[in-house]
């Protein structure tokens, strides 16, 4: 079997390049931080395929790399700014921001999904404070990763956003799914779709189904 380190390459090579993802610090990023360190050493495997890769006894996933990576591209980091990723799991796009000089936090709420976080960001060497409740101060961030599907908007992050800040986050299910770029101005968030793709939902943002006599 190849190695990781090759495996990554590859993954970098034929998967991120060929999807538009150009911005050297997220291609370094992503050649650098070891993906198979969030995930159990069982299905380290399934690290670098084109694919999401579901976390065992969480209601967490990994996005599928290309994915994750572009959203991050979207972003436009800048070294020094605090950035959040929002249900992470076990914390790889955090793991990624970190890499490219932001101060990085993740915020996982999913119990069994926190307690696999911090574990795996201290094995793949990330600099990520890890929280499981909501930060305390709003307009703390400069851009925010949502890490999987909404069906509705999730304006509840949208305080946590500053003045000018960024998130972004897939919006949808399945093939009617867009990524959404929304961002903070005159106090006010608004949204725009960038590209087409699809995650794994994010339980807290299902639609509430509407009553029907």
């Amino acid at each position: 079997m190849e190695s990781f380190a090759a495996l990554r390459r590859m993954m970098v090579d034929c998967q991120l390049r060929t999807y538009d993802v150009t911005d050297r610090a997220v291609l370094a990023a992503a050649d650098e931080v070891p993906r198979e360190a969030f995930l159990p050493e069982a299905l380290s495997h399934l690290a670098y395929l084109d694919q999401p890769v579901a976390l065992p006894g969480t209601g967490r996933a990994l996005m599928t790399p290309m994915v994750i990576a572009r959203m991050i591209q979207v972003l436009d980091l800048q070294p020094g700014e605090d950035v959040l990723e929002y249900g992470g799991g076990t914390g790889y796009g955090a793991a990624l921001m970190a890499r490219m000089g932001t101060q990085a936090t993740l915020w996982e709420p999913d119990a069994e999904a926190f307690a696999l976080a911090e574990p795996a960001l201290r094995a793949a060497g990330a600099r990520v404070s890890v929280t499981a409740k909501r930060p305390s101060a709003d307009g703390e961030f400069d851009a925010i990763l949502v890490s999987g599907a909404c069906e509705t908007e999730p304006e509840a992050l949208f305080s946590l956003l500053r003045e000018g800040g960024r998130l972004i986050a897939v919006h949808g299910l399945g093939r009617a799914a867009r990524v959404n770029l929304y961002q903070k101005s005159g106090g006010k968030v608004s949204g725009r779709p960038v590209f087409d793709a699809a995650a794994p939902v994010l339980a807290e943002f299902r639609r509430v189904p509407a009553f029907v006599f």
